[in-house]
């Protein structure tokens, strides 16, 4: 990983942040793109005094100016992204009936229309340079659904379905592609207004366990993809 250029869209706690750290202690250049730049200048600090290297970059992934002038500030400061790593989305479990159609949208906007916008804005550069890694995370309910997952897996459905075709379109470009169908993680997903059910945070898997997950996928040797993951807590296992 020495010098690679890592992006973490989402960098800004949980998930994100243990990956930022781990591929920084491997000598890569962390790039932390995020909404809340305070959580994300949190973890750049902690990085760059553990001697490692790490920037904090502003992006709404809803808003295409924004996520245009995030690759642009990019490539014009360090001329290419090795690893895009989109950590962010927005998370709702509630009954179909239940739910507001204005935060339907939002979760759309955002999971959906976001990962376009950011894959799309750093596909181009990689796929010009015929080199790259772009890791997905659709999460288990992008694979398997339960009962108020409706609008949330819709979502998650859509990144892995996007996903999976871009494999077929960027066979010939030599970016490979990661999906992450992770279960249950504890971060600060779950304290959201939006979720609603019940959880053991203390069974699930930790965003440092996810982390090294990440990071193995994007070790691979020579020409070898991990194209899927799947890790679940025990106790939580669908299928």
């Amino acid at each position: 990983m020495k010098d690679q250029v890592v992006l973490i869209v989402g960098g800004s706690g949980g998930v994100g942040t243990s990956v930022a750290k781990l591929f920084a202690k491997a000598g890569a250049k962390i790039v932390l793109a995020a909404r809340n730049r305070s959580k994300a200048e949190e973890a750049a600090l902690e990085i760059n005094n553990g001697g490692g290297e790490a920037y904090v970059i502003d992006v709404d992934v809803t808003d295409s100016s924004s996520v245009f002038k995030m690759t642009d500030d990019i490539i014009k400061e360090f001329g290419k992204v090795d690893i895009l790593v989109n950590a962010f989305g927005l998370g709702i479990i509630q009954p179909l009936l239940d739910v507001d159609p204005r935060k339907a949208k939002e979760v759309f906007d955002v999971n959906v229309y976001g990962t376009f916008l950011v894959t799309q804005s750093i596909l181009r550069h990689m796929a010009t340079a015929k080199s790259g890694k772009v890791v997905m995370f659709p999460g288990i309910l992008g694979k398997a659904v339960m009962k108020g997952s409706s609008v949330y897996s819709a979502s998650k459905f859509a990144v892995t379905g996007m996903t999976k075709a871009l494999v077929d379109e960027h066979r010939r470009s030599n970016v490979k592609f990661t999906l992450m169908y992770l279960g249950g993680i504890d971060t600060g997903f779950w304290d959201s207004d939006l979720i609603d059910m019940r959880v053991q945070r203390d069974k699930m898997l930790t965003a440092n366990e996810v982390a090294k997950a990440v990071y193995y996928a994007c070790s691979q040797p020579g020409n070898a993809v991990l194209n899927e993951i799947v890790i679940q807590p025990d106790s939580h296992q669908m299928v």
